[in-house]
């Protein structure tokens, strides 16, 4: 497997909107279990509190459900010098066909995840549209195989950029104005169209590809981007930031008796978290700590306000089982109005009760490195350096991930 040559996984900030980057990788080596995270977003407190709520603490980002359906669609313009989408149809009509097959069951993986808001109704049938280059900051939910863009550095085989609203009213293109903070107002997936050495295989036409990366697995990981989430560390997990090998997918294809099949235990956590249903009576188990160093010395003393382990990654595994079934990044909390405090705080939430857990901490030093969880850490603070004219009072700086630690339980 090829190791990655350059990371790219960043966040920029609009004056108004937050915009993140997420990618996925050329596989690399597997690593032991950490954790998944969210992209984040601060309110704009220097909006009137009716708009931002008047407090500067992390919001996720996520999809608004509940007022209306999702609406995605995807470009039929397909790359073909070289033919970057593999199928084992090779009629015009028939490859679309196929592809948007792989569109709508990669989608289903993510609604048929119980315990959430998130439906099969929830997401409109995806619609084509012939354009090339329909993917941009429109508002509109766009997959595009045959555009391409400056974040196709070596090494890049997709990414998702969301553009985030962090004050209520706002409203990008043609999306509608924003009701929630934290609602994503526009989330594209892009391929990469123009590496001669990279090519996607539908699930039927992967057999006879054996050098073409799985096109459902990508494309259900960069749809988990689409929904709020960041990467995991988790190798298992289908938030991991780096794609299967060619010829080869992540985990269980999905059936009609198990479609989210493909998904980890921390996925479906992490997106009962996201989506929570009110009514789900199963999954509302948390587990809550800090985790703190022997001597707190040895804590940074820039930036100030560092009182707790802050990047290490806690995880809680079944101990009947062995599996994973929630993990998060520690070293933070938040009370309005905030800013975040760098405290070592962690909270699992919406774990299944009634089961035994293990839970454990480690720092992120293996191949999944905190440069690669970027937009869900650097997220967590807004100051008058970054952004003119915000509260000193509610401004923060996010201190460095700590990635030399041991742990003991206690």
């Amino acid at each position: 497997m090829e190791k990655i040559v350059r990371k790219q996984d960043s966040t920029t900030r609009r004056k108004i909107l937050a915009v993140t980057l997420a990618a996925i990788y050329i596989a690399a080596t597997a690593q032991t279990a950490a954790g998944y995270t969210f992209n984040q977003v601060v309110p704009d407190v220097r909006q009137p509190v009716a708009l931002s709520g008047g407090s500067a603490c992390p919001v996720r980002a996520h999809q608004l459900t509940a007022a209306s359906r999702i609406a995605l669609r995807w470009s039929t313009a397909l790359g073909t010098n070289p033919v970057s989408i593999l199928t084992q149809n090779q009629t015009a009509t028939g490859r679309l066909t196929e592809i948007e097959q792989v569109i709508t069951q990669s989608l289903s993986v993510w609604t048929a995840v119980t315990g959430t808001t998130l439906q099969p109704a929830t997401i409109t049938p995806p619609v084509r549209i012939a354009t090339q280059n329909a993917c941009g900051s429109d508002g509109l939910n766009s997959i595009c195989f045959d555009q391409a863009d400056m974040a196709f550095t070596p090494g890049i085989l997709a990414f998702t950029r969301v553009i985030t609203s962090d004050a209520l009213g706002e409203q990008l293109g043609a999306s509608s104005a924003a009701t929630q903070l934290g609602q994503i107002l526009d989330a594209d997936i892009y391929f990469d169209p123009s590496d001669a050495q990279v090519t996607f295989a539908t699930p039927a036409a992967l057999p006879a590809s054996p050098k073409a990366y799985d096109l459902q697995s990508v494309l259900t990981h960069e749809l988990g981007h689409f929904l709020g989430f960041s990467h995991s560390a988790i190798w298992s997990a289908m938030m991991y930031p780096y794609a299967p090998a060619p010829g080869t997918f992540n985990g269980t294809r999905p059936t009609s008796l198990q479609p989210d099949a493909p998904l980890g235990d921390d996925d479906r956590t992490g997106l009962r978290i996201l989506y929570p249903d009110p009514a789900d009576t199963v999954n509302v188990g948390t587990i809550s700590g800090r985790i703190l160093p022997a001597n707190p010395l040895s804590l940074p003393l820039s930036p100030p306000g560092v009182t707790g382990i802050f990047g290490a990654h806690v995880v809680a595994v079944d101990q009947a089982t062995g599996a994973v079934i929630a993990a998060t990044i520690a070293g933070w909390s938040c009370a309005a109005p905030g800013p975040a405090q760098f405290d070592g705080t962690y909270q699992l939430d919406h774990l299944p009760i009634q089961r035994s857990y293990t839970v454990y901490a480690e720092p992120l030093d293996g191949v999944v490195s905190p440069a690669q969880i970027t937009p869900a850490i650097a997220t967590l603070c807004r100051n008058p350096a970054t952004d003119l004219g915000w509260p000193p009072l509610q401004g923060c700086v996010v201190p460095a991930a700590n990635t030399s630690f041991t742990t003991r339980s206690r």
